[in-house]
Parts: structure tokens; sequence; C-alpha cells
């Protein structure tokens, strides 16, 4: 995988803040236990062993989750845009593309298609995403609109492709993300794949794709590289390809 030079930061940076700081907090105190607490050899070495273990888990899934959000989740996106076997006129759509980690990672496999990023912008900007296509040498592939991912401004069978990382599980109800799934399906054109990437729901999505009529449907953990913290925070993926016959889309 090339290097990126865009500026896409880090996801949820309290988190691994917060993991970091208890976990150094719990290896000092340790440390001050086992220089002052000798004369009371019981709960302190109890206490001991348990800042020790606690702090350093903790320092561990602070460093995962660094290492996921700046390297591991881009390894295993080129990988899963690879697969996908994009031709180079392809028009292909990011679901809540953010700072454009996706959407640039497709941009750089096209050449007369186009890379459309759609976001509601929660706590982000268009801007940035657009800078980042500029440093990705893609700019001239890459559109972003602003939207609802419940109801997109696109017409029916629009692109040839759906991508979505990490934006559907911030819709906050099931009947909202139920819808966003089923969005996603009518802007594909028959023939059309799509890949979602979730660390929650994502066995929801696919009992919805299936209710939509997707075939070839199928789901897989996206291993080590795409775990926030360890294993109980891992990424998902779903595939699936809309059917060539219009006649054999049932809308949900």
């Amino acid at each position: 995988m090339a290097a990126r030079k865009g500026r896409y930061g880090v996801e949820a940076p309290i988190v691994p803040t917060l993991l970091g700081a208890v976990g150094v907090l719990l290896l000092v105190a340790a440390l001050v236990l086992a220089l002052t607490g000798v004369a009371a050899p019981g709960w302190t070495l109890a206490a001991l062993v348990w800042s020790l273990v606690v702090g350093t888990c903790l320092l561990v899934a602070a460093g995962w989750y660094l290492f996921t959000t700046l390297r591991g989740r881009f390894a295993v996106w080129a990988e899963i845009v690879e697969g996908m076997w994009l031709r180079g006129g392809d028009r292909v759509l990011d679901m809540g593309c953010g700072r454009g980690e996706v959407l640039t990672l497709v941009a750089r496999r096209l050449r007369s298609g186009r890379a459309v990023g759609l976001d509601p912008w929660d706590g982000t900007s268009p801007d940035v995403t657009l800078a980042n296509a500029a440093a990705e040498g893609v700019a001239d592939r890459v559109d972003v609109s602003t939207g609802d991912l419940t109801a997109m401004p696109f017409a029916d069978g629009d692109f040839d492709v759906v991508v979505s990382s990490l934006a559907l599980h911030t819709i906050p109800s099931a009947e909202g993300r139920a819808a966003a799934v089923a969005e996603a399906v009518r802007v594909l054109r028959p023939g059309g794949r799509l890949a979602l990437v979730d660390l929650r729901h994502v066995q929801e999505y696919e009992s919805v794709l299936a209710e939509q009529g997707v075939t070839d449907l199928r789901r897989r953990g996206l291993g080590p590289r795409f775990w926030y913290c360890g294993p109980w925070v891992g990424a998902s993926l779903v595939t699936g390809t809309k059917p060539s016959e219009p006649d054999e889309f049932t809308s949900a």
C-alpha cells in the first residue's frame, strides 16, 4: 500500500487518550506500591498485581487503537478495494465519507470515473476532504456532497459501486440504519456491488440487504488490523451484488 499523504486524524481521539492516561496512572500506582507497600504485603500485593495487569492491558489497547486508526484500517481497505476489481470508469459512492480515507483510496483506482463522497459533515468539513483529495493527487476524480444517508440526493442506479466505512452505526435507530442500507441498494445500478464496513449492526445490514434482493451476500470479520482496542471492538465487512435484472429486485 502506497503511503497516504492526506491528514485523516485519529478517530475519537478521546478514547486512546483516556486508555493511555489511565494505563500510565495504574502503572505508576503499581510502582509506588512496589516501593512503599512492603509493610502490608497482603492487600498491597493484590493491588500491585491488579494495577500492573490492568495498566498494561490499557496501554496495549491504546496502542492497538492508534495502530488501527493510523495504519491498519487503510491496509484493510486497500485490500477490499483491490478485491472489488474497479474499472477506471466506475462511478463510486462513499456513504459517510468523513475526511476521505476510503474515498481517496478508491479515487486512486479510477481514470475517467468519479469517486463521490456523501456526508452530513457533523463535526468535520468537506473542505478537509477536498484538501486530502488534493494531497493524494486525486482531486480531479473526487466530488463531495452534503446529505442524509437515509435519503440520499442521487438518482436510482446512479453508481456502479457503493462503499461505507464506520458510518452507518452512527445512525441512532434501527429504522434509520435500515433506510440507509436500502438507499445504498437503490442508488446502485443493476449488477452493481457494495461493501459496508462497521463495528456494530453488520448482521442487521446483511438482513436488510437480503430483504432488498441483494445476491452473493458475504459477511466476515476483518481481523486484528481493524480492531479498536481488541477483538471485542472489531470491524466486519458485508458485501453483495444488486441483481442484474430490475424485476429480480424487491424493495423492503
